[in-house]
């Protein structure tokens, strides 16, 4: 078996890559789902330090997704809800609309590290972003890369005619 998908592997050998986006969100992320040959489930490692959030708030149409607190506290923000969470805890964050948008920030004193998994593996979703009523559509898209598939990301005034840009066969 090739060492890249090795079926245990510890989070201590797990790339992170950082992201960031103006002051509020920072983070380092790692996907282990391709180095444990895991799909159609997902695995991935998350690291956030004080005062930052990873990801906007959020809503999966088809993905269930589950966390692991490793270290660190914060608070879990689901629907109009905000729990506090600290190392042991177990999350859930079930597929639905809009009152099952999430998030996790880091609130505490100290990093936030926790273990993200999912039940579909990015391989087709709907995503909600409530506090920029926005929506992306992702298919067959490699998240670790953020290359092949399909991925969209936009907003519901925005959209075209079902038959825009079609041959009809005649003048409307």
């Amino acid at each position: 078996m090739s060492d890249l998908k090795k079926p245990v592997r510890n989070i201590a050998d797990v790339p992170l890559r950082a992201q960031a986006k103006g002051s509020k969100f920072q983070s380092q992320f790692g996907s282990m789902t391709q180095m444990l040959g895991s799909r159609p489930m997902g695995a991935s490692l998350t690291v956030v330090e004080p005062g930052k959030t990873a990801f906007p708030l959020h809503n999966h149409h088809v993905t269930a997704e589950m966390f692991y607190i490793i270290e660190g506290e914060g608070s879990y923000r689901v629907g109009e809800e905000t729990y506090p969470v600290k190392a042991g805890d177990v999350i859930a964050s079930p597929p639905g609309g809009r009152e099952t948008a999430h998030q996790i920030s880091n609130t505490g004193a100290s990093t936030l590290k926790y273990l993200g998994f999912s039940a579909n593996s990015g391989e087709t979703d709907v995503v909600e972003y409530p506090d920029s009523d926005k929506f992306a559509v992702s298919s067959r898209f490699d998240w670790a890369t953020g290359k092949s598939g399909i991925r969209f990301v936009g907003r519901t005034e925005t959209s075209l005619d079902y038959w825009d840009g079609e041959d009809i066969g005649e003048d409307e």
